[in-house]
Order: C-alpha cells, then structure tokens, then sequence
C-alpha cells in the first residue's frame, strides 16, 4: 500500500524591497510613484511560491512584513493560503506567528541589508534610525535576525528570494538553503528578471526546496549585538536599558542570551 505524504505548513515571511523591479523607496510606500504596482508584484511573487507549497501537497501561511504589513492583495493568493496582516505589538515582527508547527519558512522580497552597498534599499530593520546592525561581529540582514529568531522555535530557513546580495549572503549564512535573485544592483539602479520570469523561477525553487533537508541553525550561547544609531539622542535612550553599553558616539552593545532577548532588546532601541 501506497504510503500517505505528511502533509506539513510553511511559514512564509514577505518584504517589498527584494522583489524585482522594485528599486527607489517612493515604491515601497503606499501612496507612492510605482507602490501599487511595487504591492502587485509582491503578492505575484509570493502567490508563487504559496502555489509551488499548495501543488506539493502542503498547507502556507503567509505574514505580511513590510511597512504597515498589509500590502499583499489577498484575493490574488491561490485559494487556501492563509494570511497575517498588520503589526501585534509583537518583538518578533516580520516572523511573528511562527512555531515549531511550521516545517519550514521561506523569505520572499527580502534586500541587501544596512552597511552594504547591494541595493538602493539596503537597509536592516528601521532605515530611518539605524546605520548598521552587527551580530557576533557580522553584518545582520534582517534574514539573519529572523532566521535567528525562527532557529530558536525549531524552524528552518528553507528558501530565499530578493537581490543578489541577500542571496549570496544568506548562501553564505545557511549553505543549504535555495535562492532566487531577481534582480542585481548598481548604485541607485537595479538590472531585474521580467516579473513573470522572476515568478516562474520561484515556483520551480520552491519546489526543489521542499525537498531538501535544511537543518535548524544552531544558535550560540551569546549574541552580541552592535547597532550604529543615525542620532545621538536614540544612543541617550538606548542607555536606560542598564545592560546597554555605549561603544561610542554612535554605536550601542547588547549580549544576549537567545533570540528572543535579542528582538526584544532591538525593539527598545529602536524606540
């Protein structure tokens, strides 16, 4: 007799700024020159990989990460897919609702973080306060800070999709994992795949990542966390956390001892 597949859910966590043709942040804001058609094809790029998770046999629930988190249009999800919208005054922000009942999570939008120069959008988290977050002395992307979040609740990084950099990044950080690039960045310009190549290939990525064993990164006992404040008032404020060090005039020191302390204390300074 024919054995029954397990029938698992993804977690899928989805960004703006990593989606191809997306390159100037007049498009990541709602109401701004190019953002519906921005949110568009975000929901397409998604709806993508929700489909190759649906065809395999598997259940998806997709959270909304970027800005306000409501700009996927649900109605162009294929029937079935779960969605979370808007913030839950929660520390885990993009990745909150994710637990060890998923069986995977997969980044779809997601960019070259703060500190680089691999997209005109590279940023880490908030653009508008922070010059650079580090972790245990490397660069964080918020792939990093979320895949570091969802390893501690036992779920493994399975697929990534966004600019080259974040690929090769992410490569770098979880060997195993599958990525997408949809588009490569120069400066203030982006080079993108046509929207419905950038789709097709996430669908067959998708795929292919289903069946491949990811195994949950193993966390270190500490997390030493450096974030480089745009202003000093915000390094001032960061100080009423006793345990917050000050390194210089811009830059503040947290050691944390999970994942979780991490975002919490991140959230703080973030104000």
């Amino acid at each position: 007799m024919e054995r029954k597949q397990e029938k698992k859910t993804y977690f899928i966590s989805a960004d703006i700024e990593g989606i191809t043709d997306v390159t100037a942040w007049n498009e990541t804001e709602p109401g701004g020159f190019g953002y519906e058609e921005a949110r568009k094809q975000m929901t397409l790029e998604v709806a993508a990989a929700c489909q190759a998770i649906l065809d395999a046999g598997h259940r998806v629930v997709v959270r909304d990460g970027h800005n306000n988190a409501m700009n996927l249009i649900h109605s162009m999800l294929p029937k079935g897919v779960m969605l979370m919208r808007g913030w839950a005054s929660d520390p885990a922000s993009m990745m909150s609702g994710v637990g060890s009942e998923y069986a995977g999570v997969l980044y779809i939008g997601y960019h070259a973080p703060a500190g680089t120069d691999g997209s005109p959008l590279a940023h880490t988290v908030n653009p508008d306060s922070i010059n650079w977050i580090k972790v245990n002395g490397r660069l964080a992307s918020e792939f990093t800070l979320n895949t570091l979040y969802a390893a501690e609740k036992g779920v493994a990084p399975i697929f990534l999709s966004g600019d080259r950099c974040i690929c090769e990044l992410a490569e770098e950080e979880v060997p195993a994992i599958t990525t997408v690039a949809v588009k490569d960045c120069r400066g203030n310009s982006t080079f993108n795949l046509h929207p419905e190549d950038a789709c097709d290939q996430i669908k067959v990525a998708v795929a292919k990542a289903l069946e491949k064993q990811v195994s949950v990164p193993v966390l270190p006992e500490e997390l030493v966390m450096d974030i480089n404040l745009k202003h000093h008032q915000a390094v001032r404020a960061a100080l009423a956390n006793p345990d917050v060090k000050q390194l210089d005039e811009s830059t503040v020191r947290y050691v944390a001892h999970s994942a979780v302390e991490l975002a919490v204390v991140r959230e703080f300074i973030m104000g």
